[in-house]
């Protein structure tokens, strides 16, 4: 069995079923593998939140770095609406249910910590306005973090007016 697909399958089990639900047992019986399988690649419950939380960060920049070109509050509007609303929408927004189990451990939300200082620094030099450009920002964090709660709030169209807005807002 591949790495992401062990990782694909500890998202199910958070997604599906909770923080409290997410044992390697679980999570090797969603995979149908051993557990001895997971543990080859996932020596404990630790190493696979990590894991988790390392792709999440992982794939946020990568969609951030799609937008090169725009500033950076602009890219940022804009991978939000792609990891959101996009064609992958549903993994994606499933793949948020990581930082939910990392919470738990001031360790394991370390990185997400650090990459959201590094996602929100208060000026990352290319805005025109530095101040609107961290409002956006935030206000995606915050539609992330909603959405988190019920992935189902909005639909396509007001995905779309939100983006626009906001992009709009950025000049």
């Amino acid at each position: 069995m591949k790495h992401e697909a062990l990782l694909d399958a500890a998202e199910c089990v958070l997604f599906e079923r909770g923080t409290q639900a997410l044992t390697l047992a679980a999570v090797a019986e969603r995979a149908g593998v051993s557990k001895g399988g997971l543990l080859y690649h996932f020596p404990n419950k630790e190493a696979l939140i990590r894991a988790l939380v390392a792709r999440l960060i992982e794939e946020f920049d990568a969609l951030v770095a799609r937008h090169e070109g725009d500033s950076y509050s602009r890219a940022y509007v804009k991978a939000t609406f792609d990891f959101l609303a996009g064609e992958d929408s549903e993994r994606t927004q499933r793949r948020w249910t990581a930082i939910t189990a990392a919470a738990a451990s001031p360790e394991l939300i370390a990185p997400l910590r650090e990459a959201i200082s590094r996602w929100h620094r208060p000026d990352p030099g290319d805005d025109p306005d530095p101040l609107i450009g961290l409002i956006a920002r935030l206000a995606c964090e915050g539609l992330c973090e909603v959405t988190a709660h019920n992935a189902r709030l909005y639909d396509a169209a007001q995905y779309a007016a939100m983006r626009q807005r906001l992009l709009d807002l950025l000049g």
